[in-house]
């Protein structure tokens, strides 16, 4: 790898210089997005099964490293929606230390994957696959937050959605009227007040309102300190976890979920802002970036982050251009927890679960979901199956199966594009009808001025020769009937060929033999020629440059 590929951008924006407009845009820009962070950070938390402050901490730690050692220029980083699921299910199940060294597992196999440079495999992740599984989380945020949406006298949601439904029903005569006011005049504030202005984020101004609220009028709703008791006002001293060996088996299959969660999150966070600002991010050093920040985030008492794309997206429309915007971001948070912490606890849950209604509905891209509906049939299938196992099974069995399947479908495709048929129509000059061709093939005459011997059969491979296309040519050995003298495979247009292509082509070689029947294969490109070359198992089949020189080789060899 080139070192190159490794300087963060904030080291490129060094060099390249700062201006005194640069530094007050940036400045500007990481105050606004801290802010809209401060909110999002305390739900995200409550969200996962978390601790609200350690939200903050996630903000704050990750979203510093993230921006001063990224490969994107503007990415802020921190907790996301995305992650609510996975960490509400490595609580449930391994509790907090068991959270803290699975997110530094993960940041561990993000930075091998920087620098292994897979930064740009990830593109090829299908965007059904995406799609399905940030739907369904959506809708697994969205169902998560009924409790404090509505003021629910119950205990514990449960993880599983369809049991969280079946106890919303049950408790949904014990609903509080202040506190569902409170959430609706929440979810109106925040629809609202972007027509008042841009530059205070929404999200903030609910939140504040509601507290105001709450304080002013006494209103007897739950509160993040009346949960969670008070928030502290600093960042906690560094923790090692203890790790136990023996169970390090059971935390790498979440970690490998959080890694690739993280992985897919960022990049496409960076290049929506690339489209934004007309950059070109660094995939790699973004990767690595985000698993260092995932390795010190759970240390100083985070969660999993990974790079956010309505925070980045703020960024950019506030002004901000360089990685600066990012780190004061992560600084205003900071100032924030040691100043005015305290106040947290005054916050009301209902005001967080409305926001998170919101995140939710942006998250749903319930657009873009309709719009697959649309699709073939195939994506169709990638998309509502991951969609289901989101909902209903879990995160990691969708991922895994919506690309497995994905990669299933497209290789059903690409057997269906390969072809393997005769090519009288193929070397004929295209003037005569089909009919004319048939008999033109059954008298052996010139055609487009070649002349296909007696005895010899001439069949044109077309597409990529891969796996699932080699069981044409056993359809080709049926098809002849009568054993013909040569057997010509045209292949001028098969770009690849795998493994199993060339054990096709060595079992046809075989029956041919057989048969007494030549085998010749005409006009192969550089890299299947290569691979079948390296093979040494097609010793009994001629090769030949073109067709002409095949077919006159067969013309000398007229019995």
């Amino acid at each position: 790898m080139r070192r190159l590929d490794l300087i963060p951008k904030s080291i490129v924006c060094l060099r390249e210089g700062y201006t005194r407009e640069t530094v007050v845009r940036d400045v500007i820009a990481g105050v606004v997005v801290g802010i809209v962070a401060l909110p999002l950070a305390l739900a995200f938390a409550i969200a996962s099964g978390v601790p609200p402050e350690r939200g903050l901490y996630t903000a704050i730690v990750a979203g510093f490293l993230i921006s001063a050692l990224g490969g994107s220029r503007v990415q802020i980083g921190g907790p996301t929606g995305a992650f609510v699921v996975i960490v509400y299910g490595i609580m449930a199940e391994f509790g907090y230390g068991g959270l803290v060294i699975i997110t530094m597992i993960a940041g561990g196999v993000l930075v091998a994957m920087g620098l292994a440079k897979m930064g740009g495999l990830i593109k090829f992740i299908p965007y059904p696959v995406v799609t399905g599984f940030t739907s369904g989380i959506a809708v697994i945020i969205f169902s998560s937050q009924i409790k404090d949406l509505l003021g629910l006298k119950m205990a514990a949601v449960p993880p599983d959605f369809m049991d969280k439904w079946v106890a919303y029903k049950e408790k949904i005569g014990t609903f509080d009227l202040t506190t569902a006011i409170l959430a609706g005049a929440t979810l109106a504030v925040l629809l609202l007040w972007p027509r008042v202005s841009h530059m205070v984020p929404a999200p903030f101004v609910a939140m504040l309102l509601a507290t105001l609220a709450v304080k002013i009028f006494d209103l007897p709703v739950e509160t993040i300190g009346s949960r969670f008791g008070g928030v502290p006002s600093s960042l906690p001293r560094p923790e090692f976890p203890d790790i136990p060996w023996h169970r390090i088996r059971e935390f790498i299959p979440p970690a490998l979920t959080v890694a690739l969660l993280a992985a897919i999150e960022s990049l496409l966070s960076a290049v929506v802002s690339d489209g934004m600002i007309g950059t070109r991010h660094r995939s790699n050093t973004e990767l690595v970036a985000q698993g260092i920040a995932n390795i010190v985030s759970p240390i100083l008492g985070g969660i999993p982050a990974t790079g956010a794309l309505a925070r980045t997206a703020t960024n950019v429309r506030a002004g901000g251009r360089t990685p600066l915007a990012g780190i004061v971001h992560a600084l205003t948070l900071l100032l924030i927890l040691l100043l005015f912490g305290k106040w947290a606890a005054m916050v009301p849950l209902a005001s967080l679960a409305a926001i998170l209604v919101v995140v939710a509905y942006h998250m749903s891209e319930w657009r873009a979901f309709a719009g697959l509906l649309r699709a073939p049939r195939s994506d169709l299938v990638v998309l509502i199956l991951t969609f289901i196992l989101t909902i209903f099974v879990d995160l990691t069995v969708a991922v895994q199966v919506g690309i497995v399947a994905a990669a299933l479908l497209f290789m059903r495709r690409m057997a269906e594009i390969t072809r393997i048929e005769g090519v009288t129509d193929e070397i004929r000059d295209g003037v005569e009808d089909p009919d004319e061709i048939t008999q033109v093939r059954k008298r052996k005459q010139i055609v487009g001025g070649r002349e296909i011997p007696a005895g010899v059969e001439v069949y044109a491979v077309n597409g990529p020769f891969f796996f699932g296309a080699a069981g044409k040519l056993k359809e080709v050995m049926t098809e002849i009937g009568e054993p013909p003298r040569a057997l010509i495979l045209r292949m001028r247009h098969v770009p690849a060929i795998d493994a199993t292509g060339v054990h096709a082509l060595e079992e046809m070689a075989r029956a041919c033999a057989h048969q007494g029947t030549r085998l010749i294969l005409t006009e192969l490109l550089k890299e299947p020629m290569e691979v079948i070359v390296d093979s040494r198992k097609l010793k009994t089949v001629e090769f030949a440059k073109t067709l002409d020189a095949a077919l006159a080789t067969c013309q000398s060899a007229k019995p």
